[in-house]
């Protein structure tokens, strides 16, 4: 349930600073659908975080994740990522990133506050990933997709060791799932939030550009 809901009518409209402000004060962009060339801003009144603290690998993902299945990157393929992403998927047949928000997140990689996880397989093919965006301490969660078993999820594992490294102190999921609150995902009421939003933009934390979490054999 959104405590605001605002549309925007023209695609010119929302830029990378919009963006930024509006995360900075516990709003979020969505679209109705990916071919929706409007977006309106969300404020949920119980929002969703990952407490860095409490993050829970389930046990028989934990055995995956040492086995290391997967090539896992960051900020290696934004954009194929983020299209990916938009694409419809078994039981996901309508997402909510349109156009207007690939650029914008486009844009904020660029200027170093939009970052992805990757997984390749051993054909160098992407199989799976994350992004999201950064601002001060804290790391906004958008959206993830999985071609292959485990793959988003180990994805997430590592952006959590990576975020705990470098001094993030808030993940923001904007809503709670089943599958989320297998990681130990919450809900917080949104005056909780906020506090925990205000306390993450003091400071900063860096996320870093390009790295291997498991350099490929080859």
């Amino acid at each position: 349930m959104a405590g605001r809901d605002t549309t925007i009518a023209q695609q010119q409209a929302i830029t990378p600073q919009v963006l930024l402000k509006a995360y900075s004060i516990g709003l979020f962009p969505m679209a109705e659908t990916a071919d929706d060339p409007t977006v309106f801003w969300v404020e949920p009144e119980v929002r969703g975080i990952l407490p860095l603290d409490d993050f829970h690998v389930p046990r028989s993902l934990a055995k995956t994740v040492k086995r290391e299945p997967f090539v896992v990157t960051a900020n290696y393929a934004f954009s194929r990522v983020i299209d990916a992403c938009a694409e419809p998927a078994p039981g996901r047949e309508e997402t909510w990133i349109n156009p207007v928000i690939r650029r914008v997140c486009a844009q904020l990689h660029q200027m170093g506050h939009a970052h992805s996880v990757e997984a390749w397989d051993a054909d160098n093919t992407l199989v799976g990933g994350l992004y999201g965006i950064s601002l001060g301490r804290a790391f906004f969660g958008e959206s993830m997709f999985s071609r292959a078993t485990d793959a988003s999820k180990i994805c997430l594992v590592h952006l959590v060791e990576r975020l705990r490294e470098r001094g993030f102190i808030l993940l923001d999921t904007q809503f709670t799932t089943d599958h989320l609150e297998r990681f130990g995902a919450i809900g917080v009421a949104k005056e909780n939030y906020d506090v925990l939003l205000q306390e993450a933009l003091i400071g900063e934390a860096s996320f870093d550009d390009r790295v291997y979490f498991k350099r490929p054999a080859r």
